[in-house]
């Protein structure tokens, strides 16, 4: 996995430019520890950060190809998983290959195919391709939105980079934010909305997009999107079939010329993917490494909930007895946890899901000192109906985006002015209402499967991108690529269109999936209730970010102090509400955090607020 960056420009002498590009590539660093290349001629600087995953003494990039009378030039952060079959189309039309690297095979299928090259891919990727002698460049994200993209547009350039620090790190990007800026960082923080950057003029290309960018400017289009169609399989043939495609992406995900590991948790997701992958170690004489983490003291600390039934230990040593693995545990302490908050922010360049992230970056930082790639379970919830606002009907009824039915609370934050703007927007209405809109239905299904099909767009769009933005930053903070089979996009099409009926088989959440995967768990496992991501239930955790978020109030003038009032958090502070602010995973403590976090990205990104 790797950071790309670039700026296109028809007016900028690019050549005399250098010491921005290498700026720029200088924040990438985390992302490719191994190596770094550059392109630039008068109109493009194209740059990479290199983790070395396949072919580590080949696949340098930038890569250059020429074919005919034209020169082409990539850069790509990704993997592309049908690697083989591809490469064995292009040589069948003619092409020869120097390397091993997914990087070659992806260049040359843009130079055969051209832009229709992305409906032959399955993998996660963002790349860039500059064609010279069209003067052109050709930007592409995948179908699921795993791997990030954004740019910033002005009439004299456009510069791109997989994380926004990479284009901030531009002079001509203002680290600004308006109205609509403040408007994701209070009513959707820690997600934002589909394509939105927060700083001023700031995008993100969206998941299945691809772009050209020329001298008659930008135009971008959607590649591939879901379809509504008639599912036709029984039961039995729909759990044969999505056990073919679990398994089959899991396996294809595993291919690497590094170590590669697991993630284990002791629930139903990263279990099965531990399990194949076990197995397929096994095939081979090798061992699986898997991970986990905990909390200092949660076992004393630790109260049951609906959301949250029973605590992980005691079914990650049950999967460690079953799975034979090499496996290593992460124990994580309060004063760690509240400093990685604020490393957390520098690596998603925004303030984000406070400890849960925060957590996740230091369990990271662990797994990377014995692998390279880990293979984790998001996605499977979404796609299988397994958060509680999938089955529970008061929560499914209710208007809005589920996991953020808070919008009154959060206004109650922002000082007057700003609450009266943000009131008059009416964002978060409008994106809802435009999610739902954009919902591919059938025409006569039932009010259950309208619904479910609504459901299921709302979290793919929404909840979904904001644990994969999570993920990926976290994790390439520490050099770790992680992959997501259950984000391969055959399953989420599939998935689409499967009846309610079958994905709650049983009376259990996701119950399709546990019926299709028998065999691969044990059936404590198998069955085990979902239990969401860990976090810390110590109350020091409380103490300490609400020591930190005073500490820093201290200063009347306070970055945060532009955008909420004293008063609120000081409500927050000393109160004892424990409104859901971000779905059950933040709460109080993490409402806190949350705000430290922003108040600390403010004055990190030096934001100014231009409303």
């Amino acid at each position: 996995m790797c950071g790309i960056a670039g700026v296109i420009s028809f007016t900028d002498a690019l050549q005399t430019q250098e010491r921005i590009f290498d700026r720029m590539q200088g924040t990438l660093r985390r992302r490719g520890p191994d190596a770094q290349g550059k392109f630039l001629s008068e109109h493009a600087a194209l740059l990479h950060t290199r983790l070395s995953v396949m072919d580590p003494e080949n696949g340098a990039q930038p890569m250059h190809f020429s074919n005919g009378e034209e020169i082409f030039t990539i850069v790509y952060n990704g993997e592309l998983y049908n690697t083989p079959e591809i490469r064995e189309e292009l040589r069948r039309a003619g092409m020869e290959f120097s390397t091993h690297a997914d990087t070659e095979v992806l260049l040359k299928a843009y130079a055969l195919w051209g832009e229709d090259c992305v409906q032959r891919f399955n993998g996660i990727f963002a790349f860039a391709v500059w064609e010279h002698r069209r003067e052109r460049l050709f930007l592409a994200r995948d179908r699921i939105g795993v791997k990030p993209l954004f740019y910033h547009l002005t009439p004299e350039r456009l510069v791109f980079g997989s994380e926004l620090k990479a284009i901030l790190a531009h002079p001509e990007v203002p680290h600004e934010i308006g109205i609509g800026g403040v408007s994701q960082i209070l009513l959707f923080g820690p997600g934002r909305m589909p394509s939105c950057g927060v700083f001023e003029g700031m995008q993100e290309l969206l998941p299945a997009h691809c772009a050209v960018y020329s001298r008659e400017g930008l135009q971008t289009r959607a590649y591939w999107k879901l379809q509504a169609q008639e599912h036709r399989e029984t039961f039995a043939q729909t759990a044969e079939h999505v056990r073919f495609l679990v398994t089959d992406a899991i396996r294809r995900q595993l291919v690497s010329d590094v170590p590669v590991g697991t993630f284990l948790s002791g629930g139903l997701d990263s279990s099965l993917i531990s399990s194949v992958a076990a197995q397929e170690f096994a095939k081979a004489g090798k061992e699986l490494h898997t991970f986990s983490v905990d909390y200092r003291d949660n076992e004393k600390y630790f109260r049951a909930s609906k959301f949250q039934p029973n605590s992980d230990p005691a079914y990650i040593r049950q999967m460690q007895d079953y799975l034979g693995a090499h496996h290593h545990w992460t124990v994580i302490d309060t004063p760690a946890l509240c400093q990685a908050l604020f490393d957390a922010v520098e690596a998603r360049d925004l303030p984000g899901m406070a400890d849960v992230d925060a957590s996740l970056l230091l369990f990271c930082g662990e797994i990377r000192k014995d692998v390279t790639v880990a293979l984790s379970g998001e996605c499977a919830d979404e796609l299988f109906g397994g958060y509680p606002w999938y089955r529970d009907p008061e929560i499914r009824a209710a208007y809005g985006f589920p996991w953020s039915q808070s919008t009154a609370y959060r206004m109650g934050f922002a000082k007057p002015e700003i609450a009266e703007l943000l009131k008059k927007r009416a964002d978060v209405d409008r994106a809802y209402q435009a999610t739902l809109a954009r919902t591919a239905y059938l025409d006569g299904e039932s009010e259950t499967e309208h619904q479910m099909r609504g459901m299921m767009r709302l979290n793919l769009d929404w909840f979904m991108q904001t644990l994969l933005d999570r993920k990926d930053r976290m994790s390439m903070w520490n050099s770790l690529e992680v992959r997501v089979p259950f984000c391969d996009y055959r399953i989420a099409q599939y998935l689409y269109n499967i009846p309610w009926e079958f994905k709650e088989h049983g009376g259990y959440e996701k119950g399709l999936l546990r019926e299709a995967m028998r065999g691969y768990l044990p059936e404590e496992i198998l069955w085990r209730k979902k239990s969401p991501y860990p976090k810390t239930h110590n109350p020091g955790y409380l103490a300490a970010v609400n020591a930190l978020l005073e500490e820093r109030l201290k200063n009347p003038d306070a970055p945060i102090l532009q955008l909420v009032t004293r008063e609120s958090l000081d409500r927050l502070l000393h109160g004892t509400d424990n409104v859901q602010w971000y779905g059950q995973l933040m709460t109080r403590p993490q409402t806190i955090a949350y705000f430290l976090q922003v108040d600390y990205w403010m004055e990190r990104y030096g934001v100014q607020v231009k409303l």
